[in-house]
């Protein structure tokens, strides 16, 4: 068919063109590392709207902190209003009523309605949803870093299929594991100076997180890559948080300067800094520590695999190989 005086053909695939962008070759090290973030951004952003929509129940949260379903009510903002207060009932004197305008003043406080607690109930959801949606994103952003073609949909969902089970068993013990870090910071870092043991104690559960935030590297990417045992991924996990020290403090670096710079951009502009942060947030994060950690994993059980001659007779190999 001939439009002005051009040959078109349909449905012909083998026209040439430009084709499929090649991925950006090279070992997975920080001279390299932009190049790949630059090619993905775009598709980072599709991750960053899994996390986020996957992740629903959270909003739940946010509607509870808003404070927009509260009973409000009012209260003595200073401890020294009943004192004073009391004082005034039997001697009021320009020193009393100059003391009392100063601590005298009331706080609006808000109390737990029957909304508030269903919307707590609700919040729960995210039990359910944390696992699957860190197994889905975690095989998409593998991928991305192996260089493979992404199909993100069914990519996400083909993921959480083949491992639900491991995915809601682990994504319950992330949640409670990291929820739990980081309350020990929070109530051992306000009870530090009590004595040495709370002091102990503050600098161990900070130990215990980061360790804890580094095995969140590479917990995920076994799961998906490997048939493993919960405690096989947990153990292994917790050795590449230590063998990759390297790579890890690295992500943590860039990770942290990531946050940064949404939290900077938050303040001097907010309404673009809320924007930034649900659209590449999390998605950008997430991708720094599995640039880190799969090529980590790829040395040390894929390749020596690969490697090894096959043995005359069958064996049981030690991982299967899930894609």
């Amino acid at each position: 068919m001939k439009i002005f005086g051009k040959e078109i053909k349909f449905f012909n695939w083998s026209l040439e063109g430009k084709g499929v962008k090649k991925e950006p070759e090279g070992p997975k090290n920080l001279k390299n590392f932009f190049k790949h973030f630059a090619n993905k951004f775009t598709r980072l952003v599709s991750v960053n709207m899994l996390y986020i929509f996957g992740n629903f129940p959270i909003i739940f949260v946010l509607m509870v902190l808003s404070g927009n379903f509260d009973r409000d009510s009012f209260a003595p903002a200073y401890k020294l209003f009943a004192p004073i207060h009391g004082i005034m009932l039997h001697n009021e004197s320009p020193v009393t009523s100059a003391l009392f305008g100063m601590y005298g003043t009331q706080a609006e406080i808000g109390f737990d309605t029957i909304w508030t607690d269903a919307l707590w109930i609700l919040s729960a959801l995210i039990i359910f949803t944390f696992g699957f949606v860190n197994v889905g994103t975690t095989y998409i952003l593998r991928n991305m870093v192996k260089g493979e073609p992404i199909f993100m949909w069914d990519d996400f969902w083909y993921a959480i299929k083949r491992n639900w089970r491991q995915g809601l068993i682990m994504g319950i013990l992330d949640l409670v594991f990291s929820v739990l870090c980081v309350y020990d910071i929070v109530f051992f870092y306000y009870n530090t100076g009590l004595s040495h043991a709370f002091n102990v104690m503050f600098y161990a559960s900070l130990l215990i997180a980061l360790i804890w935030f580094w095995m969140r590297f590479y917990i995920y990417i076994l799961m998906v890559t490997f048939d493993l045992s919960i405690l096989k991924i947990l153990k292994n996990a917790l050795i590449f948080s230590l063998v990759g020290f390297k790579r890890n403090i690295m992500a943590t670096l860039g990770i942290a300067a990531m946050v940064l710079i949404v939290y900077t951009v938050m303040l001097l502009v907010f309404p673009v800094g809320i924007l930034l942060a649900f659209a590449v947030l999390l998605g950008d994060c997430s991708f720094i520590a599995c640039y880190a950690a799969f090529p980590k994993i790829k040395e040390i059980m894929i390749d020596p695999y690969y490697k090894e001659e096959e043995p005359e007779e069958y064996e049981e190999p030690i991982f299967h190989d899930l894609g």
